[in-house]
């Protein structure tokens, strides 16, 4: 198993003397981030798409291995409510596809107030292109019946595994042959951070759920940036994965920043 763990973001100032050294330009977060993480989600996508070029430069500024998450934009998942998906699947799709062999999953995630609509789920998944890897995390509790998991396993997308207050909040289904977790408020102190506790049942889960396949890829992404939370948790999760023998990628080096 590729156990991929990284956090929702790196554009925060509250990083600073947590991952980010003190007087290093925003410019140059994100390759000080792929010094010591594989992968990232990009979470501000949902608020405002990048253009294209945005993604191009991120992959310049990443070194090969590295992959990038792409979260969906809200027209598409909550202005839109996945209804005629084709426009905005499309245009997500070109401009993230800039990010070349660095372009990971893409990741629908749903209003709350949307209820269960496996008809609406599947034409939106139906509307990316054949190979691309496409994980939902539903919020509303109406989602969590068997007309859904079937959509999602016909169509290779993984449901989103997601924790709040060291719950799961969404079914523990293996939806496809590869995985997704984002791990959003922990309990532990300083909050929102998680315990080794919490993170040590989500290995445990996600270990359980994927025992032979061995080159399963997982992709686990902190969502609790506060105070750099998810910093400290992504860094104590590779090290508590790797003790368990759950295979991580190299840490990526500086110096192949470029391709």
């Amino acid at each position: 198993m590729a156990l991929w763990i990284g956090t929702s973001g790196w554009q925060y100032r509250d990083w600073r003397g947590v991952l980010y050294p003190e007087g290093l330009p925003q410019r140059r977060w994100l390759e000080r981030y792929a010094e010591e993480f594989a992968t990232v989600e990009v979470n501000n996508a949902f608020y405002r798409l990048p253009e294209r070029s945005v993604f191009e430069r991120w992959r310049r500024q990443t070194p090969p291995g590295f992959v990038v998450a792409v979260k969906a934009s809200r027209y598409l998942t909550h202005v839109r409510r996945l209804a005629d998906p084709a426009e905005p699947v499309a245009r997500l799709v070109e401009r993230a596809e800039a990010l070349g062999p660095r372009l990971g999953p893409f990741l629908l995630q749903l209003p709350p107030t949307l209820r269960a609509d496996p008809d609406r789920l599947d034409a939106c998944l139906r509307a990316f292109p054949s190979g691309a890897r496409v994980a939902v995390e539903p919020r509303h509790p109406s989602w969590a019946v068997d007309e859904v998991r079937a959509v999602l396993e016909r169509r290779g997308a993984a449901l989103c595994w997601a924790d709040r207050d060291g719950r799961p909040v969404t079914p523990l289904w293996r939806t496809a042959g590869w995985g997704y977790v984002r791990l959003h408020h922990g309990t532990a102190a300083p909050r929102p951070s998680y315990g080794r506790g919490a993170l040590a049942s989500w290995l445990d889960r996600v270990d359980d759920a994927w025992p032979g396949a061995r080159r399963a890829d997982v992709f686990v992404y902190l969502n609790n940036d506060p105070g750099g939370a998810a910093v400290r948790n992504a860094r104590t999760l590779v090290r508590m994965a790797a003790r368990r023998g759950l295979s991580s990628p190299a840490r990526p080096r500086r110096s192949a920043a470029a391709g």
